[in-house]
């Protein structure tokens, strides 16, 4: 079976970590799988052979954007999947009218955006094209995101599936120090991290701030985005430039390292469908500290148990509060390392393979193409998770 999965832009981020993951394991299902982006933000994805780009940069103008749409249609004819699965909001309300004007009989679309990041008219957009049937399914990847939708059309409803994120074990075996050297970062303080694009809403800034009132804290962010230039002007006029680290994109196989050399993880985004980088950071034993936010509250326990802390990080000195619980209290960080281990049990990457497996099948109705060769083809769709949102 060829399959497609279409997302917006080329950069390593939480989306295009999930596409990575489905990529690589529909393959090794023996599908013929292509991931086309829109336009290219990084060079993450230049060397991954089976990634196309349908233009170098972002369109900006009404040719440009018209020449994109002309581009991506012959893209997917060219390609001929049989079935297309979209990523993001604008790869939903772009990419699936335009899959079904290039032949492409079934789409799947995936709401991995939080709704706080979308314009009103865009999810006007997705709610009449789940409505209208240019969507085959759609998938969620959280209960809070399955509310979100809970006011949308039966039409649209129906068409709902769970299937959570699995994820890729991001431990890595180098010691603290070493960590800490091959991405020049300081040694013997001690050192918080994010990992995330840079944008308004992941609010670092909030993160940036605590710097000020814990003057022996040094904080690192991986990632890329243009709230960079906002980040270094706040640590600029707080007097916290010398103790603020950027490293810039990672590869998935850096992150690893980069989480290695870390005292604890902040994850302080305003909104989240899943929160892919604190649950990776918790897995790898890192103690994790989250904006306190239904979703992450849901998707970060294990057995009933958190596996982080959360704190309502628009206040300093709670924040401040929190990470010092963990930083001075060696029995709590030893405990959320334990619980976090065990996220890999409620999250394994095969699971969500055969979970998308299924639900190709399912959509496609030929129950030999794609779940058959997995290993769990005899279980029902999601099998001991939730699986639909009808009413």
């Amino acid at each position: 079976m060829r399959i497609a999965l279409v997302q917006t832009q080329a950069e390593n981020a939480g989306a295009q970590e999930i596409s990575r993951i489905l990529a690589r394991g529909l393959e090794a299902r023996g599908h013929a799988v292509r991931q086309i982006f829109f336009f290219r933000r990084t060079a993450s994805f230049d060397a991954v052979e089976n990634a196309r780009v349908v233009c170098r940069t972002r369109p900006s103008s009404p040719w440009a954007v018209l020449g994109f749409l002309v581009r991506l249609r012959r893209m997917l004819r060219e390609a001929r999947p049989d079935v297309v699965l979209t990523f993001q909001h604008y790869g939903n309300v772009i990419g699936a009218p335009v899959a079904r004007a290039a032949g492409c009989r079934f789409v799947v679309a995936n709401q991995v955006s939080a709704g706080a990041v979308v314009h009103p008219l865009v999810s006007w957009a997705d709610a009449v094209l789940g409505s209208l049937g240019f969507y085959g399914r759609i998938v969620i990847n959280s209960d809070e995101t399955a509310a979100a939708y809970s006011g949308h059309t039966r039409a649209y409803r129906r068409l709902i599936r769970h299937i959570d994120h699995g994820f890729e074990d991001k431990t890595a075996s180098v010691p603290a120090r070493d960590a800490r050297a091959a991405l020049n970062l300081p040694q013997d303080v001690p050192l918080l991290g994010c990992a995330s694009r840079l944008h308004p809403m992941k609010q670092l800034d909030c993160a940036v701030r605590l710097l000020a009132i814990r003057p022996a804290y040094h904080l690192t962010i991986a990632g890329q985005g243009s709230d960079r230039d906002r980040l270094e002007q706040l640590a600029a006029t707080l007097g916290v430039t010398e103790r603020l680290h950027f490293v810039g994109e990672l590869d998935p196989g850096e992150i690893g390292v980069f989480l290695a050399g870390l005292d604890a993880f902040l994850h302080p985004s305003a909104a989240e469908t899943f929160g892919l980088a604190p649950v990776e950071a918790a897995q790898a034993g890192v103690p994790v500290i989250c904006n306190d936010i239904p979703v992450l509250r849901e998707v970060l326990q294990t057995g009933g148990e958190p596996c982080a802390l959360f704190a309502d990080v628009q206040d300093p000195e709670a924040l401040a509060g929190t990470v010092d619980s963990i930083l001075t209290d060696p029995v709590l960080a030893d405990n959320l390392r334990a619980r976090g281990r065990r996220l890999s049990e409620r999250y394994p990457v095969d699971a969500m393979i055969d979970d998308y497996a299924r639900l190709i099948d399912e959509l496609v109705g030929d129950g030999t193409s794609c779940a058959s060769r997995s290993s769990s083809a005899g279980m029902p769709f999601g099998a001991g998770r939730s699986v639909s949102v009808n009413d």
